[in-house]
């Protein structure tokens, strides 16, 4: 499903929280708004599954206009970071509730929920209370609520912050697969932009309520619009991945590498430089976490100071 978003004003309290807010998430993309806490991210998605109308502009899925649709009818799901999940029920009863509410008989809910729990790799824990499971398997339940419709979109508002690192690189991982396999056109909120570079097909930054930039995750690393997207980046000194004929992946991140090839580590610097270096054998060997890399990029602003 398309999302498009067209001159979205939106204002709180007598202050002005969305300005003039426009953007087109093309179906079946993984799409990532980032920006500082207090940008309006949470409110704009928010504005798009129709838990907040907006004072001005339109809301359209797939050419329509659903500013006249309520939320339970907009066919999108949304995923909060504190998962809210139902005390009172157990694991399985939690996933197949929203098939309950759209009159599913038992039978088939509990089929299709048991299947959905599966592919978020919690089979054997279908009668386990939402107080038993731990953070990332109660992300993983609210993350099998949310797709057990099928719905259209989903719309993910920091769902891996109160996570770990482990954790959180684990989510990750199963969240790209599952909208792999699903096709579902994905809109996430984060302010971490070493996971909207991981993750996303296209990024837009959200800064005072205002777009300040749309485009794919190189565009905004690259060729950042202004310093506080370079700011962005900051915590990303070096990023670890693969050259293969002369392009550098990392996740859904491409960049140009010509005469690397093999395994290489980006190093981005807070001025918002960017270089990628090679990887010998015996670095890819022994670089398995954020230590090794950070200390391939400490040594290359070291070598960069010098000079």
């Amino acid at each position: 499903m398309e999302i498009s978003l067209r001159n979205i004003n939106l204002t709180l309290r007598k202050n002005p929280i969305l300005q003039d807010v426009s953007m087109c998430v093309p179906s079946g993309e993984f799409v990532s708004i980032l920006g500082k806490s207090g940008a309006g991210k949470s409110t704009l998605l928010s504005v798009i599954s129709g838990l907040l109308l907006q004072d001005s502009g339109e809301v359209y899925f797939d050419g329509e206009c659903v500013d006249a649709v309520p939320t339970h009818k907009r066919d999108v799901s949304v995923v909060f970071q504190d998962a809210r999940l139902f005390p009172n029920m157990n694991v399985l009863d939690n996933v197949a509730f929203p098939l309950k509410m759209r009159g599913v008989r038992t039978l088939e809910r509990r089929e299709r929920a048991r299947a959905m729990l599966a592919e978020v790799q919690l089979q054997g824990l279908e009668q386990r209370r939402t107080h038993e499971l731990s953070g990332g398997q109660r992300q993983r339940v609210a993350l099998a609520r949310a797709l057990v419709c099928r719905p259209h979109a989903v719309l993910l508002d920091e769902p891996f912050s109160g996570l770990d690192e482990e954790v959180r690189d684990n989510m990750r991982d199963l969240v790209l697969k599952l909208h792999e396999r699903h096709d579902t056109t994905i809109v996430m909120v984060t302010h971490d932009g070493f996971e909207a570079l991981r993750m996303s097909d296209q990024i837009a930054y959200l800064s005072g309520g205002r777009i300040i930039q749309v485009g794919k995750p190189a565009d905004l690393l690259i060729h950042p619009a202004t310093p506080e997207v370079v700011a962005s980046f900051g915590q990303t000194k070096a990023l670890e991945g693969v050259v293969c004929d002369g392009e550098f992946t990392y996740g859904k991140l491409h960049i140009a590498a010509p005469g690397v090839e093999g395994p290489a580590i980006l190093i981005h610097t807070e001025s918002g430089a960017t270089e990628v270096l090679p990887l010998d054998g015996a670095s890819a060997a022994h670089a398995t976490g954020s230590e090794s890399t950070q200390a391939a990029a400490d040594n290359v602003a070291q070598a960069n100071a010098k000079e």
